[in-house]
This record gives C-alpha cells, structure tokens and sequence, in this order.
C-alpha cells in the first residue's frame, strides 16, 4: 500500500482513562468492558465479566487495551473469517440469478461473477484496514469523511442492509429446512431457528463470534464438496448467453456490478470485527486477507448457483423445484440422489447461513447505537435482541417471494456504498496526506468536519445513480439507452460523479470553515 497509508497509521497518541471506573477496567484487564453510566450498562459488564458476554459497543477500543504481538494465524485468521461470512448457501441466489434473470451462458456468468466478486472484496478490505489503526467501529470512521451528522445517512442505510441480509438469510435457511422435511415443517420454524442461532452468538459477541466463524467453515466447506460431486454432472457448462450486441453487453454489464454489491454490502462493518486488534496491525495483511477471504467464500458457493441456474432447463426435477419453492428446494434437490444424507447435508447448509447473518446483526445493533446520543447509552446485547425481532418477522412476512426482494435489494446495496468509498478514498489520500487520523476525536463533533461538501457530493452521486440504475422496478433515462433491456451502469457514474465534486467542494468547505 501507498506510503501515504503507513502515515495515517502512525499512532496518534493515546488518551488517559476518562474515569476512575475507566481505570479500573483497564488494570482488570476486561476488554470489551466500558464505564457503566447508567444500571443496563451495568448489568451490560456484569454478564461480560461471569459470561463473556460483549459490553462495549461503540466507544473507541484505546491502544492500550489491545497492545499485543500480531502473528502469522492471526492474519490467517482473518481470511477464514470473511471465508465462513460468505461461503453461505444464501449466496447460491446470487449464482442462480446470472442465467436465470440475465440469460447469461456459464462462462460468461462465472467471469463476470468472479471480477465483480474481486472488486466489491477489495473495496471492503481497504476499509478494514480502518480497524485496527483506529480502535472505531467503521460507521464512527465516517464521521471523518461525512461529518458528524452526515454519516447519520450512512448508519441508516447500513441499518437497512444489515436487515435486508437478515431476512434473506434466514429466508432461505427457513425454505431449505422445509424443503427437507417435505414442507412438513412450515418456513416459519425454519425461519425462527436460524434468527435464535444468530441472536445467540451475536448477542454474546465478538469472542462468539470468531470462534463460530472459525470452525463452522469446516462442515460447510465439507457438505459443499459432497454437493459438487452430486449436482456438477447436471450442470450445462457450454450454455450460452441468450442476445447479442449491445442487448448481451447491457446484460454483461448489469450482473458484474451485481455480483460486486454483495461484497460491496460489507463495507459499512468490515472494520467493526477488527477493533481489538493491535494499532500496529499491518493494512496491507488486513486489506489483502479480507479481499482473499471473501473472494473465495462467495466464489465457491456462487459458481455452485450459477450451475444450478444453467441446470434448470435440462433437468425438469431442478425447474420444479425452484419454481414451487424457490432456491431453498433447488438445494435439496441437488442433494436428492443421496437421499437421506443428502437431506443432512442441505441442513448443515441451512444451520451454517447464520454465519452470514450473524456479524451484520453484530453490525445492525452498532448502527442503532450510532443513530443518536440516547440509543447510545443503551447496551450492544438489547440492540442485538432489537434486530433479529425485526429481521424474523421480516422474513417471515415476505417468505413467498425470497428471488425479488434479493434481486432487488441487493442492487441498491452497492449505489450508496460506492458514493461513500469514493469520499473516503478522497479524504485520506489527498485532504488528509500529510495531517492523517485523530482517533480520538472520535466523538468530538466539534473536531470533525461540518460535512456540508461529503453531503452534496453523495447527493450528487446519488442522482447520477438514480438517472443510471437498473432495476426490476425502476430503469433510469441513461440505463434504457443500453440494448433492448438496458443496463445497471448505476454504480461506475455514482463514483465518478462523487469524486468529481467532492474535491472542489471540500477545498470550499475548508476555506470557508477551517475543517
């Protein structure tokens, strides 16, 4: 990485413990305990203290709480992370959806998939490369480039994709569970099962949950072979992508920005796991290990999805099952030569979607948190608790129709997170070069920027996003001029749109108000 980077990475100084009750945190050594101000942060650091339950939510971790050698397993331990995070079978909807709603061939949806993967992978690997060198929670590292009452906009908007992923995942462990029991078992139980798991584990926190990312990988990973050598025969490798001409290009380009949003989705917490690593943590292992991790988690499962999108046409056993009950049957009905087994493996698969589900409920309860000063002061476990209440009863009103709301959901994903990287990637490498980071004014709004020029520009982004999107319910004015169907060119103009503006506009805000 740029030495610019390693600049901003320097230490900036420590600050004292704010209290006497702070400073005995510190001597016991609990890390995720904080001052308790009120009786639920109490009891908070209490059930961290017997149970090892998470207390801290989003207040600065201090490099003094995290002063420790970094090893070689601890950036291996990274990759396996983002690995487990995304090798999940709700993102065989995303595979399915290159041949089944853009009529792309194999090759074609494998390509496009793979560098779309790489390029959403690697912008969330920069940003958490934030973690370590700030000790802040990545939505707190907005109020740097956005401003403190901006990067309100993106907690919110984070909120929103944290649920919508919640109730997707629980959607399809809920439709795969059923599709194993016959649909004996109604979608809802399935759906309740996989929320109680991840309000579990994300409820006692990060301990939890980097234990159950590093060792669910394994049966995952080992159900998924025993998938390939079942389903990969059905496969049609030499499909070809329906259209031509500029019709195929618009479609070509609409699914690699697609598949490059689902990466895209965590960059608004890919900092948040990384916060109790040590400030001299290197960005470079943390940004390479997130890219690797995530690219080959999604890559697995996602070329398996566009197999089984090639097979629907030659296997009629495969169509009837997506389209009675959608991908959570198509799964099961991969498995169906192996019968029985193959029941127990498609559940595996549907208990090991909580480890997709569970660091965005980790994140949804930091971004309640961030939303304002009173939510603040309310404990990380109750806003945990908050958000699998809403995604469950989400998923379960909207349980008929899982391939829309994904296809539709997930495209809007990437428009405001790219806004937000091309404002970051601004603010560090050309405003802050030679001044860098100070963490500690994490929570200082009168140290931060006004964000008047962050806001414009998203703004801006934001309209060359609308005029360029395309989705099922909405195509742009430019997306039409694209073949016979158009193209999602939505995220390549909200960036440059962004990038355009921010620079004049922040050089304004400076001159005008110094910060």
């Amino acid at each position: 990485m740029a030495s610019t980077v390693e600049k901003t990475s320097q230490p900036t100084g420590s600050t004292p413990p704010s209290s006497t009750t702070e400073q005995g945190v510190l001597e016991a050594g609990h890390l995720t305990a904080i001052p308790a101000h009120n009786r639920l942060q109490h009891l908070a650091n209490r059930l961290d203290a017997l149970a090892g339950v998470e207390s801290r939510g989003i207040e600065r971790v201090p490099p003094e709480l995290r002063d420790r050698k970094m090893g070689l397993t601890d950036y291996l331990g990274i990759g396996i992370m983002w690995f487990s995070i995304n090798c999940t079978a709700n993102q065989m909807t995303l595979g399915v959806l290159g041949p089944v709603s853009y009529g792309l061939g194999f090759v074609d949806a494998v390509l496009l998939c793979m560098f779309g993967t790489i390029f959403g992978a690697a912008c969330s690997g920069y940003i958490a490369s934030f973690g370590p060198i700030s000790g802040n929670r990545t939505l707190v590292i907005a109020r740097y480039s956005m401003g403190w009452w901006p990067s309100r906009i993106c907690v919110i908007l984070n909120w929103v994709i944290e649920m919508g992923y919640g109730l997707v995942d629980c959607l399809v462990a809920g439709l795969i569970l059923s599709a194993v029991n016959g649909r004996g078992m109604s979608v809802i139980v399935g759906i309740v099962i996989s929320a109680v798991i991840t309000w579990v584990v994300a409820t006692f926190g990060i301990k939890w949950f980097h234990t159950f990312e590093r060792w669910i990988a394994i049966p995952t990973v080992l159900v998924l072979f025993i998938f390939i050598g079942c389903a990969s025969p059905h496969f049609d490798a030499s499909s070809k992508s329906v259209g031509s001409g500029a019709t195929l290009a618009g479609n070509r380009v609409s699914y690699f920005f697609l598949t490059a949003s689902g990466p895209l989705g965590w960059v608004p917490a890919a900092a948040d796991f990384f916060v109790y690593y040590p400030e001299g943590t290197s960005r470079k292992w943390v940004c390479f290990m997130t890219t690797a991790g995530m690219t080959l988690g999604k890559l697995l499962i996602e070329f398996l999805g566009i197999g089984l999108g090639t097979g629907l046409s030659t296997n009629p056993d495969w169509s009837e099952a997506f389209s009675s009950s959608g991908v959570g049957a198509l799964v099961v009905a991969g498995y169906a030569p192996l019968q029985d087994f193959g029941k127990f493996c498609a559940v595996v698969l549907a208990l090991a979607v909580a480890a997709n589900n569970i660091p965005g409920t980790y994140a949804a309860a930091l971004n309640f948190q961030q939303l304002c000063t009173p939510f603040s002061k309310i404990p990380r476990p109750v806003w945990t608790t908050v958000a699998a209440i809403i995604y469950m009863v989400c998923a379960i009103a909207g349980r008929a129709h899982l391939l829309s709301i994904f296809l539709n959901f997930l495209g809007l994903i990437g428009y405001w997170v790219i806004i937000w990287i091309a404002i970051v990637l601004e603010d560090e490498f050309i405003f802050r070069r030679r001044v860098g980071f100070v963490w500690e004014d994490w929570n200082d709004k009168s140290k931060l920027p006004v964000g008047i020029a962050a806001l414009i520009s998203f703004l801006i982004g934001w309209a060359g996003a609308i005029v360029c999107m395309g989705q099922t319910y909405y195509y742009g004015p430019i997306a039409r001029l694209v073949g016979e169907y158009g193209a999602d060119l939505g995220l390549p103009v909200a960036f440059a749109w962004t990038a355009l503006s921010y620079y004049p506009l922040r050089l304004l805000e400076i001159k005008l108000l110094g910060r």
